[in-house]
């Protein structure tokens, strides 16, 4: 070998080296995860009551090898809530799983004597002193309204839109896993510019009806995708 190839042959090699580096594929990163519940190790640590007509009971329960929360609500209305600020534009994708075993039937869900849901998730948006400026999405399950349509609420208006994932055409007593990208939600109910929450929330209501129901919900949980 000469001189001129023994010269060329160290540069050769880092350029090589380099150009693989450069067109080879990065290894993927897991999505981001902020959990909302963890109900196994934390059970209901951080959760908070808001009583609206009597008291639904939440208790947590365990099926197979996880821990979930169980809803029982007897002509009642309370909910659980959670404070936590979460940044959209991070993690935008509201994840849980959730059951009804006995849904409502026949209501008028869009009045207030039919403003009853087997289970409820809410996403809220802390008004502060402005309580006027608070604002809401609901995702119900939903007992006559048909899935995928939406509405303001009965009560609150267009400051609290409600989104049925569920409805009469799903089967009772079955889980089913759900993934919202709540970003685009609020895009689409409130504007452009909402980018962080400032809670979540958890109810199964039957107070206006008089009926009752049973719910389960597993943990809750924002991703990035």
């Amino acid at each position: 070998m000469n001189k001129k190839t023994q010269t060329r042959k160290p540069y050769l090699l880092f350029w090589t080296g380099l150009l693989l580096l450069l067109t080879t594929p990065a290894h993927s990163t897991e999505p981001t995860k902020i959990a909302i519940s963890d109900f196994a190790t934390e059970g209901l640590t951080g959760w908070e009551e808001k009583r609206f007509s009597g008291k639904t009971e939440y208790q947590l329960a365990k099926e197979g090898d996880a821990t979930i929360l169980k809803a029982t609500s007897r002509a009642t209305a309370s909910g659980l809530f959670k404070k936590k600020r979460i940044d959209l534009q991070q993690t935008p994708y509201l994840n849980w799983r959730w059951r009804v075993d006995k849904p409502l039937q026949s209501l008028a869900e869009k009045t207030k004597s039919g403003d009853d849901y087997g289970a409820r998730i809410y996403v809220v948006i802390d008004g502060g002193l402005f309580f006027w400026n608070t604002k809401a999405i609901n995702y119900v399950w939903a007992s006559t309204v048909p899935t995928g349509e939406s509405w303001p609420n009965a009560f609150a208006g267009k400051s609290a839109m409600m989104v049925a994932l569920r409805s009469s055409t799903d089967k009772a007593a079955t889980w089913y896993q759900e993934k919202r990208n709540v970003y685009a939600d609020l895009k689409e109910f409130f504007g452009p510019e909402v980018r962080y929450i400032d809670a979540v929330a958890i109810m199964t209501d039957t107070d206006n009806s008089g009926q009752q129901t049973t719910a389960y919900y597993g943990d809750i949980f924002f991703t990035s995708d």
